[in-house]
């Protein structure tokens, strides 16, 4: 007997990932990734999907709903991905799905969704005490782009998650080297956003930059390449590199847990963070967390949690159904 599923996808700006998720087992039972390099349009990596799917004879041949989790605006009818040449309109896409109910939601949207599912070993503490129930949460992350999303405690019981375009807002320097970072990317973009530092093309706008500052020769042209050689220790550049960057990225995450009052918790997710932890611990992220002058003490308590947790954004996705259809 064939059955049952819903399809949910995460698709960011170089990957597109699929699920199927069980509706009887309320499992993510199938997944497959592609790279957005590889097909000229998002229908065709859907194609590609569906059809894998149904060669497999063990689900009905399309989905009942469908979720997909977007890095860009999900509001429109027509979807133009912000890091990426693809585009699609939803009804289109309802369309190839036979008429699935489809709904379209923020890729850190989702994983928020995935959030209060989460258990003790999905994630690294970094610093804090605890978290407080009922209360706000955070959720941010570096990968192709920077993502922010935010869980606000219902009167009754749960969350609601709000979605946003939080890794557009402007880069605020602290040190005289960010300043001085700052400058220099200046002279490449008209508007420098916190994602312009806080993403894989941001490392390498890091990099590059104090490479420039320092005048010594930026020889790695990855941030793959960077993050790796400040892992092992053999470019020091790289690693002044790697250390803005998390001291960057805990000045941010200490200014939305500011902005929200995030006394639920700071949860930081994406490509980037959970594969060097090392660099992290070794970074001033916590510290720069904190360093908020006369509100210190105030973030202090909050924990910050660096998930860890595979497949974060199709199982947000799939939660997001759930509440639809029980709603």
């Amino acid at each position: 007997m064939m059955k049952d599923w819903n399809l949910v996808a995460d698709i960011g700006g170089t990957n597109a990932r699929f699920g199927v998720f069980c509706r009887r087992t309320q499992q993510l039972e199938i997944t497959h990734s592609y790279a957005v390099a590889d097909y000229p349009k998002f229908e065709d990596a859907l194609a590609q999907f569906l059809n894998e799917i149904d060669s497999l004879k063990q689900h009905e041949k399309l989905p009942r709903f469908a979720c997909l989790a977007v890095a860009c605006v999900p509001d429109n009818e027509v979807i133009q991905f912000t890091n990426s040449s693809w585009r699609f309109q939803k009804s289109d896409i309802s369309h190839q799905l036979g008429g699935a109910a489809l709904v379209v939601i923020n890729d850190f949207a989702a994983v928020a969704y995935a959030i209060p599912s989460l258990n003790t070993s999905d994630y690294i503490e970094i610093g804090g005490h605890s978290a407080t129930v009922d209360k706000p949460i955070i959720v941010l992350g570096p990968g192709t782009g920077l993502g922010v999303a935010s869980l606000i405690p219902n009167p009754d019981s749960g969350y609601s998650v709000v979605g946003g375009e939080g890794g557009h807002a402007d880069f605020a320097p602290v040190t005289p080297l960010e300043i001085s970072i700052l400058a220099e990317l200046q002279k490449r973009f008209e508007r420098v956003s916190i994602e312009r530092l806080l993403s894989g093309a941001g490392i390498i706008n890091i990099y590059e930059a104090i490479a420039s500052i320092k005048g010594r020769e930026a020889k790695l042209d990855s941030a793959a390449a960077i993050a790796q050689a400040a892992n092992d220790g053999s470019d020091s550049l790289a690693l002044s590199a790697m250390n803005a960057f998390f001291a960057i990225l805990g000045s941010t995450a200490g200014n939305l847990a500011l902005t929200l009052g995030a006394m639920g918790g700071v949860y930081i997710a994406g490509g980037i963070t959970p594969r060097y932890p090392d660099l992290l611990r070794n970074s001033e992220f916590r510290a720069r967390f904190e360093a908020k002058g006369r509100f210190k003490s105030y973030l202090q308590p909050i924990v910050l949690r660096v998930i860890t947790k595979d497949h974060l954004g199709l199982l947000g996705a799939a939660e997001r159904l759930n509440i639809l259809e029980n709603s």
